[in-house]
This record gives structure tokens, C-alpha cells and sequence, in this order.
């Protein structure tokens, strides 16, 4: 089986709202199966973007908060 398509975002510099917006889209772009990979030092991004992938009845494979304080959390669209 091959391996998903992975998108980053990239919405480092950026508070809310922005970050879940910029993850929002890219999912609405994204082919289904693909993985994409939101990247924000926003800490409300660690919450804001489950609920999103939540809302949207998407599996969320990953969140977690590195020890840099950047957010990464991966969804499957």
C-alpha cells in the first residue's frame, strides 16, 4: 500500500484564528486519504485543531506540543 500524501501548513507566527482557518482549507483541498500536518506556535492551535477535524468527522492521528512550544498535529482527510 503507498504511502498518504503528506501536506504541511505552515502557520508558525500566526494566532488564532489563523492557524485552524489555513488547516480548514488545505483539508478542503486535500485529496482523500492524504495526511496533513498543521505546524503553529499558537498553543490554542492544539485544541482549536482537533475540534476542527472533530467538527468535520476527520480522524486525527496526532497532536502534541514539542518542547520548542511549536504545536503539531496530524489529520486524515
Amino acid at each position: 500500500m503507498p504511502e498518504p500524501q503528506v501536506i504541511f501548513v505552515d502557520a508558525r507566527g500566526h494566532r488564532c484564528p489563523v492557524p485552524t482557518l489555513r488547516l480548514a482549507r488545505a483539508l478542503e483541498a486535500a485529496p482523500a486519504g492524504a495526511v496533513v500536518e498543521l505546524i503553529a506556535d499558537d498553543p490554542m492551535a492544539r485544541i482549536d485543531a482537533p475540534h476542527l477535524a472533530a467538527q468535520k468527522g476527520l480522524s486525527v492521528l496526532s497532536a502534541e506540543t514539542r518542547d520548542d512550544g511549536v504545536v503539531v498535529v496530524r489529520v486524515r482527510a
